[in-house]
């Protein structure tokens, strides 16, 4: 008779007290920054009832990455990663004071919370690249993809609660200024937990920093069309199905709710999204992942679609749940693909390349569904955005017959040498 496999396993991750530390940082500045996103978005269009006006917030954030993410990577590469993510969890709680500052200050233009939005795009060129880098670093290979899922589930769940209590204390305190200074005290909660992290670094050569060293993680991905396909898959198919900026118009235009119902609207993609990722802990993917992949992306653009008709807010947060747990498949297929294929010394360099994917697809992609819906309106925005992501996994699965052939979860390297 078999033995049942340890439902143990399923968090064993948790059983390394650094990867706990890591997670309950994680968790509480992902928090931090969605009740701040809240309150950004519902006060920035208080201010100047435009939709492009939402989308200027992403391209404030995205901007900064053009100009950062290669010198980031570079600095992962070299710096002790630990005390490198302090800095950038000190870099938030900086922000979230300034955005408080202006929300005392009671001002009436939008242009100081781009400045602070910026800011915060340059903290993040820092912070995404240092947390993947420094994650393999916590738990032993074996366990590794199970701490990417755990990982993830952390992130959905503080992007539900952060958006859901940031809206909350919205409206009970009628302003921004009460959730900018919660979004401070739960920063510090994170910068507490990251000083108990020990992390088992390996020694890495210090290379000088050079065009070459600069841009060796283009060179590794450009290498790895697996790894290429899926982050310019998701690159593509987020920046055109994103709807995240137009969810304020959503909230208040179409659905008719305030920032209660806008806090639900942020949120739901969370939920669907930790689900799936909790699920994807105790039940891995073991065969046939690219198309897995390929179709979890298809349905990430019919479920967008969905949300963009609805008039129903039940349906809305449905369909953003189902937006959330497709797009969680890709996301944890691509963090495996490119953390178990990349060389220690060279994670700075692949993450911040990902790391710019993944800013494009959703902060040029808040940009785009606010000039779109400024062109065209916010409903027809929304659809075809999802159809332009329907189009992109058709030419996706033609342009890149390796992911659509992909078939175990296993690191780059063994993947390129499977048979067939």
């Amino acid at each position: 008779m078999p033995t049942p496999p340890d439902p143990g396993l399923g968090r064993i991750a948790f059983r390394y007290p650094d990867f706990t530390a890591f997670a309950f940082a994680r968790f509480c500045i992902v928090a931090a920054l969605e009740m701040q996103s809240v309150a950004v978005g519902w006060q920035v269009y208080e201010i100047t009832k435009r939709p492009l006006d939402l989308g200027l917030v992403g391209l404030a954030q995205f901007l900064p990455g053009i100009a950062f993410f290669l010198p980031a990577g570079h600095t992962v590469d070299r710096l002790d990663r630990r005390r490198l993510l302090m800095a950038c969890y000190v870099g938030f709680a900086l922000c979230s004071s300034l955005l408080l500052l202006i929300a005392l200050r009671g001002g009436h233009s939008a242009r100081p919370i781009y400045a602070v939005a910026a800011l915060l795009g340059t903290v993040r060129c820092f912070n995404f690249p240092t947390g993947r880098a420094l994650l393999p670093q916590l738990v032993p290979e074996e366990h590794f993809s199970n701490a990417v899922a755990w990982n993830s589930s952390i992130f959905q769940g503080a992007t539900i609660l952060g958006p859901t209590f940031g809206g909350l204390l919205y409206a009970l305190s009628r302003g921004p200024a009460a959730v900018y200074a919660t979004a401070i005290a739960v920063a510090l909660g994170a910068i507490l937990s990251t000083l108990r992290i020990k992390a088992r670094e390996k020694p890495r050569p210090r290379e000088p920093m050079s065009l070459a060293t600069v841009l060796a993680g283009f060179g590794y991905i450009w290498k790895q069309k697996v790894v290429l396909g899926s982050i310019s898959l998701d690159l593509f198919a987020v920046l055109l199905g994103g709807a995240v900026a137009l969810l304020p118009v959503y909230a208040r235009e179409i659905l008719h709710t305030g920032p209660w119902g806008l806090g639900l609207l942020r949120s739901a993609p969370g939920v669907g999204a930790a689900a799936m990722a909790v699920l994807l802990a105790h039940r891995p993917l073991k065969r046939r992942v690219g198309p897995a992949m390929l179709w979890c992306v298809a349905g990430f653009g019919v479920f967008t679609i969905i949300f963009g008709l609805s008039r129903s807010l039940i349906l809305s947060l449905i369909s953003l749940s189902l937006v959330g747990a497709t797009d969680m498949v890709s996301v944890v297929i691509r963090a495996i693909l490119v953390q178990l294929g990349t060389p220690d010394e060279m994670r700075g360099r692949v993450n911040a390349v990902d790391m710019m994917f993944i800013g494009a697809s959703n902060q040029l992609g808040e940009f785009e569904s606010g000039l779109t819906a400024h062109w065209f309106g916010t409903v027809p925005a929304v659809v075809l955005g999802g159809i332009g992501t329907l189009v992109v996994i058709a030419i996706w699965a033609w342009r890149f017959p390796e992911l659509r052939r992909a078939d175990r979860m296993v690191s780059v390297q063994e993947q390129t040498t499977l048979p067939g």
